[in-house]
């Protein structure tokens, strides 16, 4: 019983990393096209490229939003989910301290993660605005 139970509770952690990795897949798959947006971007597509990269993020944010109601839906009607945290109970105080050992260092993870995410994101952020500066004061002179 115990065994099973672990085992279902692993399986659920890694489902979940697995869908923390597409996303983070995702998410750098995005900045790369972002990326390659940015040097091409000129003046008359700018709104256009603005536009799309917006409904790309809509899009992605939606696709969030819909895994996160699934997962939500699965933990409420799946009945092993609650068994597995149930077990808890059962496990002894040094398996639990090992467990929440690695949660802990697996949370941890994630929010480096996030905030490297988020960095790189502000970065190409001041990059993007800072190059659009220059286009402008560039097409500026040309029309003096």
């Amino acid at each position: 019983k115990y065994d099973l139970a672990r085992l279902q509770a692993e399986l659920e952690q890694e489902r979940e990393m697995e869908m923390l990795e597409e996303s983070v897949s995702d998410l750098r798959s995005t900045t790369c096209e972002l990326q390659e947006r940015l040097h091409s971007v000129d003046g008359e597509n700018e709104w256009k490229t603005r536009y799309e990269t917006q409904v790309e993020l809509n899009g992605q944010l939606e696709r969030q939003i819909s895994l996160t109601h699934e997962r939500l839906e699965d933990i409420r009607g799946n009945p092993m989910r609650l068994a597995s945290i149930r077990s808890y109970d059962d496990m002894p105080v040094e398996t639990l301290r090992q467990r929440l050992k690695f949660l802990t260092e697996e949370k941890s993870d994630l929010q480096s993660q996030l905030m490297d995410c988020h960095l790189q994101i502000e970065q190409e952020g001041k990059a993007f605005h800072k190059t659009n500066d220059e286009r402008r004061a560039y097409l500026s002179e040309i029309a003096k």
